[in-house]
Protein backbone atom coordinates (compact mmCIF):
# COMPACT_ATOMS: atom_id res chain seq x y z
CA UNK A 1 0.00 0.00 0.00
CA UNK A 2 1.12 3.47 -0.90
CA UNK A 3 1.87 6.47 1.42
CA UNK A 4 0.66 9.56 0.32
CA UNK A 5 2.23 12.79 1.74
CA UNK A 6 0.14 16.19 1.52
CA UNK A 7 -0.76 19.03 3.63
CA UNK A 8 -2.97 18.82 6.36
CA UNK A 9 -5.42 22.08 6.77
CA UNK A 10 -8.25 21.01 8.64
CA UNK A 11 -9.01 20.01 12.01
CA UNK A 12 -10.69 16.47 10.83
CA UNK A 13 -7.19 16.05 9.12
CA UNK A 14 -5.38 17.13 12.36
CA UNK A 15 -7.35 14.95 14.85
CA UNK A 16 -5.87 12.13 12.34
CA UNK A 17 -2.71 13.33 13.29
CA UNK A 18 -2.82 12.99 16.98
CA UNK A 19 -1.82 9.30 17.64
CA UNK A 20 1.64 9.52 15.70
CA UNK A 21 1.89 13.22 16.85
CA UNK A 22 1.79 12.36 20.77
CA UNK A 23 4.69 9.86 20.04
CA UNK A 24 6.43 13.11 19.61
CA UNK A 25 4.88 15.44 21.52
CA UNK A 26 3.38 13.67 24.82
CA UNK A 27 2.63 16.33 26.37
CA UNK A 28 -0.85 16.55 23.93
CA UNK A 29 -3.55 15.54 25.88
CA UNK A 30 -6.25 15.65 23.57
CA UNK A 31 -6.97 15.88 19.84
CA UNK A 32 -8.82 18.97 20.83
CA UNK A 33 -5.30 20.65 22.12
CA UNK A 34 -3.90 19.04 18.93
CA UNK A 35 -5.81 21.20 16.87
CA UNK A 36 -6.16 24.62 19.40
CA UNK A 37 -2.62 24.56 19.09
CA UNK A 38 -2.00 23.56 15.68
CA UNK A 39 -4.73 26.29 13.91
CA UNK A 40 -3.14 28.77 16.09
CA UNK A 41 0.29 27.95 14.64
CA UNK A 42 -1.19 27.85 11.09
CA UNK A 43 -1.82 31.70 11.63
CA UNK A 44 1.75 31.89 12.71
CA UNK A 45 2.97 30.13 9.26
CA UNK A 46 3.12 27.30 10.86
CA UNK A 47 2.66 24.48 7.83
CA UNK A 48 1.68 20.35 8.05
CA UNK A 49 2.51 17.51 6.49
CA UNK A 50 0.89 13.96 6.67
CA UNK A 51 2.23 10.42 5.38
CA UNK A 52 -1.42 8.89 5.27
CA UNK A 53 -1.60 5.29 4.11
CA UNK A 54 -5.13 4.50 3.29
CA UNK A 55 -7.01 6.72 6.20
CA UNK A 56 -4.50 6.54 8.92
CA UNK A 57 -1.99 8.97 9.63
CA UNK A 58 1.83 7.27 9.81
CA UNK A 59 3.76 9.95 10.05
CA UNK A 60 4.31 13.95 10.28
CA UNK A 61 6.28 17.07 9.32
CA UNK A 62 5.38 20.30 10.58
CA UNK A 63 7.51 23.33 9.42
CA UNK A 64 7.67 27.40 8.98
CA UNK A 65 9.44 29.32 6.82
CA UNK A 66 11.48 32.10 9.31
CA UNK A 67 13.95 34.64 8.80
CA UNK A 68 16.81 36.06 11.14
CA UNK A 69 19.60 37.88 10.73
CA UNK A 70 22.24 35.00 10.76
CA UNK A 71 20.69 32.44 8.02
CA UNK A 72 18.41 35.20 6.32
CA UNK A 73 15.36 33.10 5.12
CA UNK A 74 14.73 29.69 6.16
CA UNK A 75 13.08 26.20 6.57
CA UNK A 76 12.45 25.77 10.09
CA UNK A 77 11.05 21.87 11.23
CA UNK A 78 9.34 22.22 14.07
CA UNK A 79 7.84 18.51 14.63
CA UNK A 80 9.35 15.39 12.73
CA UNK A 81 7.87 12.06 13.43
CA UNK A 82 7.02 8.58 11.99
CA UNK A 83 5.12 6.09 13.67
CA UNK A 84 7.18 3.03 15.66
CA UNK A 85 6.00 0.44 13.26
CA UNK A 86 6.83 2.50 10.28
CA UNK A 87 10.54 3.75 11.47
CA UNK A 88 13.02 2.75 8.98
CA UNK A 89 11.39 2.69 5.73
CA UNK A 90 12.20 5.57 4.69
CA UNK A 91 9.49 7.48 5.71
CA UNK A 92 11.82 10.03 7.98
CA UNK A 93 13.52 10.98 4.76
CA UNK A 94 10.58 11.58 2.58
CA UNK A 95 8.65 13.86 5.00
CA UNK A 96 12.19 16.07 5.37
CA UNK A 97 12.54 16.12 1.63
CA UNK A 98 8.66 17.17 1.40
CA UNK A 99 9.20 19.81 3.71
CA UNK A 100 12.55 21.15 1.47
CA UNK A 101 10.23 20.72 -1.99
CA UNK A 102 8.33 23.45 -0.15
CA UNK A 103 10.92 25.37 1.10
CA UNK A 104 12.89 25.44 -2.55
CA UNK A 105 10.04 26.62 -4.47
CA UNK A 106 10.13 29.49 -2.02
CA UNK A 107 13.52 30.45 -2.83
CA UNK A 108 15.02 28.70 0.13
CA UNK A 109 17.91 26.50 0.35
CA UNK A 110 18.20 25.99 4.32
CA UNK A 111 16.20 23.29 6.10
CA UNK A 112 16.97 23.90 10.13
CA UNK A 113 15.44 21.56 12.90
CA UNK A 114 16.65 21.17 16.61
CA UNK A 115 16.77 17.91 18.25
CA UNK A 116 17.36 16.80 21.94
CA UNK A 117 21.04 16.50 22.89
CA UNK A 118 19.97 12.78 24.37
CA UNK A 119 17.72 11.90 21.08
CA UNK A 120 21.40 10.02 19.51
CA UNK A 121 19.00 7.72 17.23
CA UNK A 122 17.33 11.11 15.81
CA UNK A 123 20.85 12.39 15.48
CA UNK A 124 22.23 9.68 13.68
CA UNK A 125 19.28 9.38 11.35
CA UNK A 126 19.72 13.66 10.44
CA UNK A 127 23.73 13.16 10.18
CA UNK A 128 22.84 9.97 7.16
CA UNK A 129 20.44 13.11 5.49
CA UNK A 130 23.56 15.37 5.83
CA UNK A 131 22.63 17.77 7.60
CA UNK A 132 25.44 18.40 10.18
CA UNK A 133 25.12 20.52 13.78
CA UNK A 134 25.37 23.97 13.31
CA UNK A 135 24.61 25.62 17.13
CA UNK A 136 23.80 24.80 20.57
CA UNK A 137 20.37 26.25 21.69
CA UNK A 138 20.37 27.42 25.23
CA UNK A 139 16.95 27.62 27.21
CA UNK A 140 15.85 28.91 30.63
CA UNK A 141 12.49 28.92 31.84
CA UNK A 142 11.17 32.79 32.64
CA UNK A 143 8.90 33.12 35.91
Amino acid sequence: MTIDIRPVTTATELEACFPVMRELRPHLTSPAELIERAMRQFGQGYHLLAAWKADAVVGAAGYRIQENLIRGRFCYVDDLVVAGSHRRDGLGARLLDAAADQARAQGIDRLVLDTGLDNLLGQRFYFRYGMLPAALRFATTLD
